[in-house]
C-alpha cells in the first residue's frame, strides 16, 4: 500500500505543479484582452488571432487545472443525499464514482481525443476565421487535460482505499470539506442572529447612552 501511496503522492505533486503553472494563463488572457481592447479603441483595428488566443488560454486553464481542482476537492458536488449515509457508504460511493464514472469518462475522452488531435496536427488545421490561429494546440490541451485527470482519478482512488483501510485519516472529518460541520456552523450563526445580542453585552452591563434629545 505504501508503494501505491508513493505513486499517488507523485501524481498529486505533478498535477499541482502543472495546475499552478497553467493558472498563470488567466493573467496572460487578461493582458491580451486588455491590450486588444486598447488597440481596437485607439487604433481602430484588431485581429481574430487575439480573440482566439484568449479562448485558447481559457481552455488551457480549464483543462490543465481540472486535476489540481480534483486534488483540492473543489469540484461542485451535490451531497444532499450522500450526506445521509454513513462515512463507509460515502467512501464506497467515491470509489465507484472514480472507477466507473470519472475513470470511464476520461477513458472515452482520451480515446476520442487522440485521433481528434492527430488529424488536426497532421493537416496543420487552421481556424476558419480570418487571421485565425492553428487549432491543434487547443486540441492537444484537451488530450493532455484528460490524461492528467485520469491519472488524478487513480491517485484519488488509491487514497480513498487507504482511508477505508485505516492507513490514512479521513480528511472529511473536521476538514474544510466536512459538510456536516459546515451546516452545523451555519445553523449556529443563524440561531445567534435570530436571538440577537443584548445591547449592554459589549459595554459590561452599562446602559446604552441616550441622545441629547431623549434626555428629560
Amino acid at each position: 500500500m505504501q508503494a501505491l501511496l508513493g505513486i499517488s503522492r507523485g501524481i498529486d505533486a505533478m498535477n499541482r505543479w502543472v495546475g499552478r503553472i497553467a493558472a498563470w494563463a488567466i493573467v496572460i488572457a487578461i493582458l491580451v484582452s486588455a491590450l486588444n481592447a486598447i488597440v481596437r479603441k485607439v487604433i481602430g483595428t484588431s485581429s481574430n488571432a487575439w480573440l482566439e488566443l484568449q479562448w485558447y488560454l481559457f481552455g488551457a486553464v480549464f483543462m490543465l487545472c481540472a486535476a489540481w481542482t480534483l486534488i483540492e476537492n473543489e469540484h461542485i458536488r451535490i451531497d444532499i443525499v450522500a450526506n445521509r449515509f454513513s462515512r463507509k457508504v460515502r467512501n464506497w460511493i467515491d470509489v465507484i464514482g472514480h472507477v466507473f464514472f470519472l475513470g470511464g469518462f476520461c477513458a472515452v475522452l482520451i480515446y476520442t481525443s487522440i485521433p481528434f488531435f492527430l488529424n488536426s496536427y497532421a493537416s496543420s488545421e487552421v481556424s476558419t476565421n480570418a487571421g485565425g490561429l492553428i487549432i491543434w494546440p487547443a486540441k492537444l490541451a484537451i488530450l493532455v487535460g484528460f490524461i492528467l485527470l485520469a491519472l488524478q482519478a487513480v491517485s484519488e482512488l488509491i487514497k480513498r482505499i487507504a482511508i477505508m483501510r485505516g492507513v490514512l485519516p479521513d480528511p472529511g472529518i473536521g476538514g474544510h470539506h466536512d459538510i456536516e460541520g459546515e451546516v452545523e456552523r451555519l445553523l449556529s450563526i443563524q440561531k445567534e442572529s435570530a436571538v440577537g445580542i443584548p445591547a449592554d453585552a459589549d459595554s459590561g452591563g452599562a446602559p446604552a447612552p441616550t441622545s441629547p434629545r431623549s434626555r428629560p
